[in-house]
């Protein structure tokens, strides 16, 4: 069985609806797809070297000065408290808490001057993870639309042919990106390209893992009052069709298969019937395989590969997203921070310290050290970013730092990016860009020029219509 794109008319509404709306497994109609157009893959650039692309999505907005730009020479209400340590790249320092990283700093560069005009967490996440800086038409910051932009995710997922038969190309874990009111986050879906087109979302825990329990004392300084879990699990996705199908858990390829058998005879042309076929199959095997279910089981890996990556979600993701990548996925998105963990208005400093720096050191350097272990650092794009960085100004409420839009630090590896660069550079209070500004433009065509696809690709809408992919220029690491 292959993932393969139908050559005949896709499902109707209606038939869509009968079979469970947005596709089996949760998977939308794109995972079981190849090449929209045979020349999307046919041109691949010299430079473009990447088979995968991790991306680590930090939201909330990682502080700049308490990370990649320190500024041990601003005012102390700027500089912070944090000092900064050499890293083996001459010249480049960064924060004390990032000590692993500082050893290996060779293997990553970080940019350091990345803007956007918006203060924002809808704004930020919708122009960050979809590389376009206006806003689309119709922007609704409490909840994504059809109108939004496509995500990187989206477009790569549906640009990209599958390498795995039996995994969808684009995937996000633990889970999707949520406010901490509650309301889903906008610029993490398929939007104008579709909700057939969404990554496939990776549920990998039933609670937010992320807030409640993934560092060590998180709770103690941001989710006050509740009662410490020790036992906390990381567990695998939870392989169910999705809502409408009567919420019930397949364990067993015969039980799917009764139950899609059911759906096939509701569908009543003959082209809806040969594509409901290829996804009953896909959903089977992805239900079925042992080694996809392998790459999911991150608790079955060896303790001391636990150990080395960190026992807690974001090093539990990573570890699944360096699985993902060996079983040929092309782009995995790894959330970092539901309920925008990273949004340090208050208590900056002791979060960072004690919460957030550490495990982000660790899961990121053990990845680094796995990938290029592996020989797969060459060929997997590792990008790590938020929607936002933080004000130079330090606040006065516990204290901590608040929205800033202006310019952030991005971390990148792997993927053909030179080591040990520092792209661009901010002022000398972190405000604003001071050399070689970048914009959201500029990284996702880094990310599609890694990957390999062509300047001249474009993906297609309901109507058939071409949009570009690119929407600035590559950024260069020399």
């Amino acid at each position: 069985m292959t993932w393969t794109r139908p050559t005949h008319p896709q499902f109707t509404r209606r038939s869509m609806l009968e079979a469970g709306s947005i596709g089996i497994l949760g998977l939308g109609m794109n995972h079981v797809s190849a090449l929209h157009a045979a020349d999307v893959v046919a041109e691949v650039p010299p430079h473009g070297g990447a088979k995968s692309v991790i991306l680590i999505f930090l939201s909330g907005g990682l502080t700049q000065h308490d990370s990649f730009d320190p500024k041990p020479d601003a005012p102390d209400d700027i500089r912070g408290e944090f000092n900064p340590i050499a890293t083996r790249t001459a010249g480049l320092q960064i924060c004390e808490h990032l000590p692993m990283l500082a050893e290996r700093s060779q293997k990553w560069s970080v940019i350091r001057s990345l803007t956007t005009p918006y203060n924002g967490h809808s704004e930020g996440h919708m122009v960050i993870q979809s590389g376009r800086t206006p806003l689309p038409v119709g922007f609704n910051a409490s909840k994504p639309q059809a109108s939004d932009w496509p995500s990187i995710a989206s477009v790569v997922g549906d640009a990209l042919p599958a390498r795995n038969n039996n995994l969808p190309p684009a995937v996000a874990l633990p889970e999707r990106l949520i406010h901490r009111t509650g309301r889903v986050i906008p610029g993490q879906f398929g939007g104008q390209m579709g909700s057939h087109r969404d990554p496939w979302f990776v549920e990998a825990s039933p609670f937010n893992a992320l807030s409640y329990g993934a560092y060590p004392d998180y709770e103690f300084h941001f989710v006050r009052g509740r009662e410490r879990n020790e036992n906390l699990k990381f567990q695998a996705p939870n392989l169910t069709l999705p809502e409408g199908l009567g919420g019930k858990r397949f364990s067993t390829r015969s039980e799917l298969s009764s139950l899609l058998d059911q759906q096939r005879r509701q569908l009543g042309q003959a082209a809806d019937v040969q594509a409901f076929d290829q996804y009953r199959q896909a959903s089977i095997s992805l239900l079925s395989n042992p080694k996809v279910q392998q790459a999911f089981d991150v608790h079955s890996a060896e303790a001391k590969v636990l150990d080395r990556y960190g026992r807690n979600s974001f090093g539990w993701s990573l570890l699944m997203a360096r699985r993902l990548v060996e079983a040929g996925v092309n782009l995995i998105q790894v959330n970092l921070g539901n309920n925008e963990t990273w949004d340090t208005h208050d208590n900056n400093f002791p979060l960072l310290r004690d919460c957030l720096l550490p495990p982000t050191d660790r899961g990121v350097s053990a990845l680094l050290d796995d990938l290029a272990d592996r020989r797969l650092l060459d060929e997997t794009l590792i990008v790590m970013v938020g929607e936002m960085g933080r004000t130079p100004k330090i606040n006065t409420k516990l204290p901590g730092r608040d929205h800033w839009g202006a310019v952030q630090s991005v971390f990148m590896a792997g993927g053909g990016v030179q080591g040990g660069v520092v792209v661009g550079a901010s002022d000398k209070d972190g405000a604003y860009p001071a050399a070689d500004a970048q914009t959201p433009e500029s990284l996702a065509a880094t990310i599609y020029h890694a990957l390999g696809i062509p300047s001249s690709a474009a993906w297609k809408d309901e109507l058939d219509r071409p949009h570009r992919i690119y929407h600035g220029e590559p950024i260069r690491f020399a």
